[in-house]
């Protein structure tokens, strides 16, 4: 931003190849690169980079400081037979990095009609984010993954390369997938996950230590891991078991509340 003579002057990089319909919103000091594109609906924040040959279409609002990579294509059509041009929205926070050749699909009327992505994040080259997502923030997922429909993703968790998420499952805040993983029920918060199928392969100390989980928070999710998995118990009697034995704790009353949750099952 300069001032001119008593005025607001906004700085844009736009190169001379890009089509930026007149209908979109950009914010200051956007710069977008050579043949990308930009629909009529976007809105798109402060700070943002769009790289070269980059798609951003639909009714799609992007905050601020977001990076977009050769080829990314963001808020369009969802790969969905039931979607009938329906208006439909994308909504993504700030500061998260898109790769090369990421694919974000808007929702659909049958997901309420929203896809969305926090701050922060990773999505490294070929990841797919499909319709109706809800992804939440400091989220890493690694190349070639992909988030089938009406899938949700709490924060702080990596998903590793190659992996699939199966529709309308629910990944838990700070889980860990391991590569090539194929995930048909919901992942617990804390938990690591790998293999195809998927199984528990216990706790995520690395990232519980990583995000400043002090030694009781750990002992206690460690207690409520025993109590899930190595007690022989429903996952109803595990939940009663919990309540009356750990401590009432967030992390704890987190776990409780997905383990109500998971409609799916989880992975054992």
């Amino acid at each position: 931003m300069n001032i001119v003579e008593n005025k607001v002057v906004t700085i844009r990089e736009i190169h001379e190849t890009a089509l930026v319909h007149p209908g979109a919103k950009l914010g200051k000091n956007v710069v977008i690169g050579p043949y990308a594109i930009i629909g009529e609906h976007v809105e798109l924040g402060d700070g943002c980079v769009v790289g070269p040959h980059v798609v951003i279409d639909g009714w799609t609002k992007i905050g601020n400081n977001n990076k977009f990579y050769h080829g990314a294509s963001i808020g369009v059509e969802p790969q969905d037979l039931k979607f009938k041009d329906e208006k439909s929205f994308l909504f993504i926070g700030d500061n998260n990095i898109f790769r090369e050749n990421v694919t974000v699909s808007r929702g659909t009327e049958g997901g309420g009609g929203e896809t969305r992505i926090g701050n922060n994040n990773l999505f490294m080259a070929y990841a797919h984010v499909a319709h109706d997502c809800q992804v939440g923030s400091y989220v890493v997922v690694a190349n070639c993954s992909a988030l089938a429909g009406h899938v949700t993703v709490e924060d702080r968790v990596t998903i590793g390369g190659l992996s699939g998420i199966h529709q309308f499952t629910k990944v838990g805040k700070l889980a860990m997938i391991g590569a090539c993983t194929k995930i048909v029920k919901d992942v617990p918060p804390f938990i690591i996950a790998d293999g195809n199928p998927a199984r528990v392969a216990g706790i995520n100390i690395v990232g519980l230590r990583r995000n400043d989980a002090p030694p009781d928070v750990r002992n206690e999710i460690k207690r409520a891991y025993r109590i899930l998995y190595r007690s022989n118990l429903s996952i109803e009697q595990a939940i009663e078991k919990m309540e009356h034995e750990l401590q009432g704790i967030a992390e704890i009353d987190h776990f409780i509340r997905f383990l109500r949750s998971a409609d799916r099952g989880i992975c054992r």
